[in-house]
Order: C-alpha cells, then structure tokens, then sequence
C-alpha cells in the first residue's frame, strides 16, 4: 500500500516515465519535477500526477513543493547522461548532476524526508577489473559523466552519516527497449544508445549504423554489453522503495541482466525483428569503450527480490521497435 506522495526528479525522461507508470499502477501519490531539458510533458499521464516544471537547484521551488506536498522519498533521475559532452563539458556535468542535487537535499533534510533512490551507473566503475561486475567492483569512474555519479553516491553516504538519509545507488547497465503499449519509448536528441540506432537505420532515417571496433577479444571482435529493459528498471525502483520503506539501510545494487551481448548480435537481432537489411559502416575504436561490460546481480535478487525479466535482447528491440512503428514514429511531438 503506498505510504505518502513520491517526488520524481526528472520523472518525464526515458526511464523516470516508465517508472512512473510502474509506481501508479501500484496506486502511488507521485510529484514529478522536470525541467523539460530532455524530458517530454507528453511522456507524463498528467491526469493522473501533478507536474510541475522546474528545476531542483531553485531552492524556493524546493521549499514550496516539500511544504506543500510533504514526500516521504525522492526518486532521482533528473542527470546528464552523455558521456562525451561529460568530457568536452566537465562543468556542465558537475553543476547538473552533483551540485544541483545539494539544493534538493537540502530540503530534504529539512523536512526530514529519509528516503532516496538514485539512478546511478555502471559508468560509476570505471575501466572493468574483472568480469562480470558485482558491487564490490572498484569504483574508478573514467570520465566526469561517471564521476559526478560517484561523487554523489558519496554525498548520499555522508548525509546517512549526518543526518540518517537511506539510499539506494542503482546501478544501471545498458538500459534499453520501451513500454509494451508502444505509448511511452526512448526519445533522446541527439541519440547514442545503440538499439534505437540501429532501428533508425532499419527505418531508413538513419544512413546506417557504425561498428566502433571489429578486433574486441569477444567472439565476434565487437563490444559485449548487458542491455537491461527499462520497464525491469521501473519495476527495480518499486522494489527498492519498498527495501527502504521496510526499514532498509544504504546499500548499492547493480541493474542488469547478467547476460551479455555484442554490437553484431543486436544488429543481426533487430533484421530479424524488422525484416530489413540494416546498412553497417565501420569505424575505430571508441577511447574507452572496453570489450565487455557485464553485470553480477545477484545483490538485486538477494536484497530487493528483483531479477530481470526480459532476458533476450528480441523483447527489447520488438518494444522499441514498436514505438518506432507507432503514431509517434519513436518522438513525441511536443513538450
């Protein structure tokens, strides 16, 4: 049974609207803060929410919605999230995704809400030690987009520390696929997720696909990676709103599938799905793209009671291909 109002940061982007529509079947009271940088107001069923344009580093905005609205636990999405911007940008990342927050813990302290789940990342470990990646991985995070995740996994811990805030770091792989409905998908501008490239190229608005290395030490020569569908990660946030409604401590957990695929499989995968010859180009290796990526969840399992659903990387494509289908051809036409 829900307990109190759940305020959702960036809840009209790609995983927070499908995790929206995840905690209001379970009958959730939810808040959603976006500032429409890259979420969609068409994303949100706003019948059903309220919303409210804004951004978490006003910190009137984040007096009145604490004041008015009294959450008993924020879910965190609201990051940049493009790696190589990170690199080109540094400020741009540390200012949105680590300095911003502090504004909305502040409040959160004062108003003595306890509970929080972050949308973190894999991208939190850095260059891989060994294989596959379990949560006592060394965390060496090797571009600002995974530092600044990092930095503030470790402002959450200090803040338990100080003031008894509960978080819980979910630690996403490769997120992918979409809603079943074909109603909510991935909308990103520009885009680098590797399905939705793919199937953009299957549907000819997209010249073709680039292969970033052919000579990996993986069975095909091309990057492996655990490509996790978003509606399992919606369902791993109810799951860990639970853990802490329940009394759970801080703990990080890792969202994936445990199984991973390469670059060739997924393309060969989406022909199969779409009936078209997607056109390939090939290109260098990316710096710092490493061979594999590939998660251990065991500690998601043990701890939340979570275990992937969508185990075969078809589940992902069909759905994504679907919204790509759709009436909205995979955007939503306006904000």
């Amino acid at each position: 049974m829900a307990q109190g109002t759940l305020l959702i940061t960036g809840g009209a982007g790609y995983i927070g609207s499908h995790t929206v529509r995840h905690l209001l079947e379970q009958h959730e009271r939810i808040v959603v803060l976006d500032n429409l940088v890259f979420g969609h107001r068409a994303a949100l069923p706003l019948d059903r929410i309220t919303f409210v344009e804004g951004d978490m580093c006003d910190a009137p905005l984040m007096e009145r919605l604490f004041t008015e609205h009294q959450p008993e636990a924020v879910l965190h999405f609201a990051a940049f999230a493009y790696v190589g911007e990170s690199v080109t940008d540094p400020l741009k990342y540390y200012r949105n995704n680590l300095a911003a927050p502090l504004t909305l813990l502040g409040a959160m302290q004062r108003h003595d809400c306890r509970r929080f789940i972050f949308s973190s990342t894999c991208a939190t470990y850095g260059d891989p030690v060994r294989m596959p990646i379990d949560e006592s991985h060394p965390q060496s995070p090797v571009n600002p987009y995974g530092a600044s995740k990092w930095m503030l996994e470790r402002v959450l811990r200090d803040c338990g520390h100080a003031w008894g805030l509960k978080s819980v770091f979910l630690r996403y792989f490769n997120a992918s696929g979409c809603h079943p409905s074909g109603e909510i998908g991935e909308d990103h501008n520009p885009e680098t997720h590797l399905i939705p490239l793919v199937l953009q190229a299957a549907a000819g608005t997209r010249a073709n696909i680039t292969i970033f290395g052919t000579d990996y030490a993986t069975p095909d020569g091309t990057c492996i990676r655990d490509y996790i569908h978003v509606c399992d990660l919606a369902s791993a946030h109810a799951l860990a709103l639970k853990y802490l409604r329940d009394g759970g401590d801080t703990i990080a957990v890792n969202l994936g599938t445990g199984r991973g695929f390469s670059v060739k499989e997924i393309i060969a995968t989406a022909e199969a799905v779409t009936g078209k010859t997607i056109p390939v180009s090939y290109g260098d290796r990316r710096a710092g793209d490493p061979a594999e990526l590939v998660a251990d969840p065991a500690r998601a399992e043990t701890v939340l009671g979570w275990k992937a659903q969508h185990l075969d990387p078809r589940d992902h494509i069909e759905s994504a291909w679907q919204w790509m289908s759709g009436p909205n051809s995979g955007r939503y036409s306006e904000n």
